[in-house]
């Protein structure tokens, strides 16, 4: 069992809120870079993304102002960040454990390892995730599982990665195929640009499957659409034998692997966002980096309601499967 979740201060821990409490300080502070919650940004002046005029206040800007919806997709799950200290266009670094440096309101949770354990990051507020823009953060990659129960994933990601020269609809089409073979087993499932060069096809379910069981289900879809149309569809990372195929990533859904969350920015030339949207609204996008931090923005000031809908609700549970030794 893992150890209580801890959060560090130099006064007392931060007791963390219900996501109703939460919301309406993040839309009070989107206007204001985060300072209706007292999380200063330093140099926020600093050019970000070098291929734009996207600052680090303009980061936390947007953070602020969509905190309501990424801030579910992320709290209370073990995290990792990806730090761009002097902007996208330079060295970043990825990041998971934990570290005092990071912020008040950023908490830790001891975590086994495979020698030893060590204390891995989470948030559970818009001041911890701000905390984290403070400290160059530009890219949030939860797990697949939460804090109270880590070997018990709730979610998986099927992550489609096309070889150079695959077509949008190619892709398209592939994360259609993956929601059909899913629904063979009973399970509905949600789509995301990944603000890089794939698609992402995300399955919600009940948690109690551990990772073993969890990773093997999504291997079997791999490998039966890669069996039934092997020009098409690729399930081993050989770069080598990838060419003209769309590899289908199901190692996301190995303990310890994140994906990228909704929502968040991607350390790319033109800020782009990874984006969830509605299996309609895949025909008529033309890319998988389609919407950028301004875009985003806007597409989300126009939301009334998620594009997943009642994503969080949904009730399904994972078949069983045989595990590989």
């Amino acid at each position: 069992m893992p150890a209580s979740p801890t959060k560090r201060s130099t006064k007392t821990a931060a007791k963390p809120r219900s996501a109703a409490a939460k919301r309406p300080a993040a839309k009070r502070a989107a206007p204001a870079l985060g300072n209706a919650l007292d999380v200063r940004i330093t140099h926020p002046e600093r050019v970000v993304f070098p291929d734009t005029t996207i600052t680090k206040g303009d980061v936390a800007a947007y953070y602020a102002a969509i905190m309501e919806w990424l801030l579910p997709e992320i709290e209370k799950r073990p995290l990792s960040i990806i730090r761009c200290p002097d902007g996208a266009g330079a060295t970043c670094f990825f990041q998971k454990h934990h570290a005092d440096k990071l912020g008040a309101h950023v908490g830790s949770i001891l975590l086994r390892e495979k020698t030893g354990s060590d204390r891995y990051l989470y948030v559970d507020d818009p001041r911890g995730v701000l905390e984290l823009v403070q400290m160059n953060t530009l890219e949030f990659h939860p797990w697949g599982s939460r804090i109270d129960e880590p070997e018990k994933p709730d979610r998986l990601v099927f992550d489609l990665d096309p070889a150079p020269g695959i077509g949008w609809s190619d892709l398209v089409a592939a994360a259609k195929d993956v929601r059909t073979r899913v629904r063979e087993h009973g399970l509905e499932s949600f789509a995301r640009l990944s603000g890089g060069k794939g698609v992402h096809v995300v399955v919600p379910i009940r948690r109690g499957p551990l990772w073993n069981e969890a990773k093997a289900f999504c291997e079997r879809i791999a490998d039966e659409m890669a069996a039934d149309e092997p020009n098409r569809y690729l399930a081993t990372a050989s770069k080598a034998a990838r060419e003209g195929r769309i590899f289908i990533d199901w190692l996301r859904n190995a303990r310890g692997a994140t994906s990228v969350a909704s929502f968040s920015l991607r350390a790319r030339a033109g800020a782009p966002v990874a984006m969830p949207v509605k299996w309609e609204e895949l025909a008529r996008i033309r890319s998988p980096n389609a919407f950028d931090l301004v875009a985003a923005l806007k597409r989300v000031k126009a939301m009334r309601a998620h594009p997943w809908g009642d994503y969080a609700k949904t009730k399904q549970s994972l078949p069983r499967v045989s595990t590989r030794r």
